[in-house]
């Protein structure tokens, strides 16, 4: 689901005026075999691979919409083990106008079951990639990828 109908209502009333939105982003680790892998789309808008990430629910626990976008997004079913890092994205300006910031709640997030695809839109892939070869992604997300490595620690937090 590319824009939550929440927004699209909010939209309605402040029209492209920043909006301030729970983000969640879900590092998920397939941890079965020989090696550790990450799970990463393809953004459709960008072309980018990252992390699987989306907009918390009014009313819905980070880790829940972590785990639902990871679900919506790749069609993988993961658990939520910690959180890893708090940050601020953005602005954000997009193609319509419309600006947004976001508060991003990084958790890192274990494999249960599934094969990755992209399964609602809003990527063109979706796969596993071994740590020792990850494509290139965006520093704020090589951040948040090695953020929510380790199985254990604080979550961390940007300045």
């Amino acid at each position: 689901m590319p824009t939550p109908p929440f927004v699209l209502a909010l939209r309605e009333r402040v029209g492209h005026q920043l909006l301030w939105l729970p983000g969640a982003t879900a590092v998920v680790l397939r941890e079965d075999g020989p090696r550790p892998r990450l799970l990463l789309v393809r953004r459709a808008d960008t072309g980018e691979w990252t992390p699987v990430t989306g907009i918390v629910d009014p009313g819905e626990e980070p880790a829940a919409a972590a785990v639902r976008e990871v679900l919506e997004e790749a069609d993988v079913v993961a658990t939520a083990q910690r959180l890893a890092q708090v940050s601020v994205v953005g602005p954000v300006v997009y193609e319509n106008g419309d600006r947004s910031q976001y508060l991003d709640l990084t958790f890192r997030c274990r494999w249960v079951s599934g094969e990755p695809f992209p399964a609602d839109g809003e990527n063109t892939d979706a796969r596993w990639f071994d740590l020792d070869d990850l494509p290139p992604m965006a520093p704020d997300m090589v951040s948040r990828v090695a953020a929510a490595l380790p199985a254990r620690g604080e979550a961390e937090f940007t300045a």
